[in-house]
């Protein structure tokens, strides 16, 4: 069984009377679709949502199930996304903190404080400057932080929604299974197809590909 992220971060926050917000993302390795990026803050001294695990662990069953939990759970949400041209003319990593300083953003605007410096912000992986806001970083924060993971499996429903619609208006690359990873069924549409407006020409192999109308 994957291991379960705590909230001993959180308690940490509330043990100084802040909220911890926790940032996560899907969709860096995609070839098609935009990168996705969510926000969490649960209240103080908040039980767990139960079942919540790092998304990439989880069956899409569950990532839907617990993304209701954590939305009637959660004191405040926020979720953004850099587009297919964004990443292109800003790279996949400064994209990523593009998402995240949005989905933070709107998170803040909806809180009731609304005040950044009522919140300590903790994002998974490595430091980002490009976020915008003053944050600490989590090496596997999904595995080891409750609203880490709880923020990734937002941000891995959303863009999975969005990808599962887009593979509607554009059969023949699989989306609505591989929601735009390069596995087999989608190498072979871009063969066979070209690629589409969603497509990130940056990353191999859609460089140099004609595009399909």
């Amino acid at each position: 069984m994957p291991p379960r992220p705590t909230l001993t971060r959180e308690r940490e926050a509330w043990a100084g009377a802040h909220l911890l917000i926790g940032v996560d993302e899907a969709g860096r390795g995609p070839l098609a679709g935009p990168v996705v990026a969510a926000a969490v803050v649960f209240p103080a001294r908040c039980r767990p949502v139960r079942g919540v695990r790092d998304s990439k662990t989880l069956p899409a069953e569950a990532r839907t199930r617990l993304a209701a939990a954590i939305r009637g759970r959660a004191l405040g949400i926020g979720v953004g996304a850099a587009s297919v041209r964004e990443i292109d003319r800003l790279n996949i990593r400064v994209a990523t903190a593009l998402a995240m300083r949005r989905a933070i953003g709107r998170l803040l605007r909806a809180a009731a404080a609304g005040n950044p410096g009522t919140f300590h912000i903790l994002i998974d992986g490595l430091p980002l400057p490009e976020v915008g806001y003053e944050h600490a970083a989590l090496v596997d924060g999904d595995a080891r932080c409750h609203s880490i993971a709880a923020a990734g499996i937002l941000a891995k429903t959303v863009r999975d929604r969005l990808m599962h619609r887009l593979a509607g208006r554009h059969p023949g690359y699989g989306w609505e299974t591989n929601v735009g990873y390069g596995t087999v069924s989608h190498h072979d549409g871009i063969r066979d197809r070209g690629i589409t407006a969603h497509h990130r020409l940056s990353f191999a192999p859609c460089a140099q590909i004609p595009l399909f109308d």
